[in-house]
């Protein structure tokens, strides 16, 4: 059974489980989700609030810096092995023609 919750529970129930002092499992068991749907919906937050810009918080902004800079490696990197793949690809196509 999926059901679709409103992006104001969602909010709630993600407060509730970073401020509450209760445990994650606690949480969900009370709000009748699963416990991987809470912690997808913290883990989602984190990552929204950590990639929302430059922050005040210097240890805060130093964190979505390096993880900004993480990502834009493993593109770039994605990029370079597709490149190489795709000149040798087209090397034996060529050789192959002839």
């Amino acid at each position: 059974m999926n059901l679709k919750r409103s992006d104001a529970f969602k909010s709630e129930a993600i407060q509730l489980a970073l401020t509450s002092g209760l445990t994650r499992k606690q949480v969900a068991g009370d709000l009748g989700i699963g416990m991987s749907t809470l912690n997808k919906w913290v883990a989602q937050h984190k990552h929204d609030d950590l990639m929302s810009g430059p922050h005040d918080d210097v240890q805060k902004e130093l964190a979505r810096l390096r993880k900004e800079n993480r990502i834009l490696k493993e593109k770039r990197e994605i990029q370079k092995r597709a490149t190489v793949s795709s000149s040798r690809l087209s090397g034996a196509f060529a050789r192959q023609k002839r």
